[in-house]
């Protein structure tokens, strides 16, 4: 039997039994991921939200600033946390850096533009329709935001899917911020670089096919989501 096929065999065997480290490690990047996501969006959803009713001229800038950032290169925001969460840093003394906290906040950065930016572009586009109805009851943005971000809640649901499948197939960051320290940081993406280049491919073949039907599952709900919409506004 040949390397490979040696290496499958026992990957399916950790699936198959729910190896206790595999467990671990995906339990943890579901974890961290989702509680990124919740940070982000309670951040993303009233800022995206605000940026689309903001009638100013910084608006579009603001705007262009978001879609630019859903680009930030992982590595640079792994880097920028990092220096905030030393011990020099301004937040180095909540002792956040190689933990689980720190990787939260390096994806929460990470994705919090991606949210932002998706509700912004979903906020216009139902103002656009109810703009008028808006301008007759008097109200103010705050209510507008608050109103349009209920009525818009279907499709902001899959931004939030959107910035989860980001957060977790993230490594540059996490790798840097969390230092994939075992038992305590070593999640998914960082575990299945590190066993690749131990040669313990049977670990991150596991891992490898877990995140692929991870990512393919929230993208399949993301795009009925989206199908479902455009059928139900059809």
């Amino acid at each position: 039997m040949s390397v490979l096929a040696e290496s499958l065999d026992a990957a399916i065997g950790l699936v198959v039994r729910a190896d206790p480290a595999l467990r671990e490690i995906t339990l943890l990047s579901l974890k961290a991921s989702a509680t990124a996501t919740l940070c982000a969006a309670l951040i993303g959803l009233p800022l995206g939200a605000l940026v689309a009713l903001w009638r100013s001229r910084l608006a579009t800038p603001i705007a262009i600033v978001l879609n630019a950032a859903m680009g930030l290169p992982p590595v640079v925001v792994g880097l920028l946390v990092y220096l905030l969460l030393s011990r020099s840093g301004p937040l180095g003394a909540l002792g956040w850096l190689f933990t689980p906290s720190g990787m939260v906040l390096a994806q929460t950065v990470l994705i919090t533009p991606i949210i932002a930016a998706l509700t912004r572009q979903t906020i216009e586009d139902h103002h656009r329709e109810l703009r008028e109805w808006f301008d007759s009851l008097g109200l103010t943005p705050w209510r507008r935001a608050s109103t349009l971000l209920v009525e818009a809640r279907h499709s902001l649901a899959v931004a939030l899917l959107a910035g989860f499948g980001r957060a977790v197939a993230e490594v540059g960051a996490v790798m840097i911020v969390g230092g994939n320290i075992a038992g305590s940081t070593r999640v998914m993406t960082t575990t299945i670089a590190l066993e690749t280049s131990k040669g313990d491919l049977p670990l991150a073949l596991a891992l490898g096919a877990l995140l692929l039907a991870l990512v393919l599952i929230v993208n399949v709900i993301a795009q009925g989501g989206r199908m479902w919409l455009a059928r139900d506004h059809g």
